[in-house]
């Protein structure tokens, strides 16, 4: 079994590319019409992220309640993460020592997807 964040957006052909400036990896277009695309995945290593376009996925609300939790594998890329997704969205808990022997931190983008960034030590 495998769990892959679902995240729908809106205007995913442009999105797509600022997750991909913050998190690096590869874009792959599953479905375009025109010019829009509809569904698209970002390959991060072994991570993949799964994006659609409201007009695909039609969804009830923006941001939909769904938190995605983020293992981050280095202090570097940590903050680098943290602070890009923080630059234009809301900061929801600071950086701080978690009892895991790590960081923690709660950010909602500019898309109002909730993240939960982890770095264990």
């Amino acid at each position: 079994m495998e769990a892959i964040p679902f995240i729908v957006l809106e205007n995913c052909k442009d999105e797509i590319l600022y997750y991909q400036r913050i998190f690096g990896g590869e874009v792959h277009i599953l479905r375009k019409q025109g010019e829009a695309v509809f569904n698209a995945d970002l390959h991060v290593g072994s991570m993949v992220l799964k994006f659609a376009d409201v007009q695909a996925a039609k969804p009830d609300q923006q941001g939909d309640y769904v938190r995605v939790f983020l293992r981050i594998e280095t202090d570097e890329a940590y903050r680098q993460i943290y602070g890009m997704l923080a630059d234009e969205g809301t900061i929801n808990t600071e950086v701080y020592e978690a009892p895991f022997n790590g960081l923690l931190a709660i950010v909602t983008d500019r898309n109002k997807v909730c993240w939960v960034l982890a770095h264990y030590r």
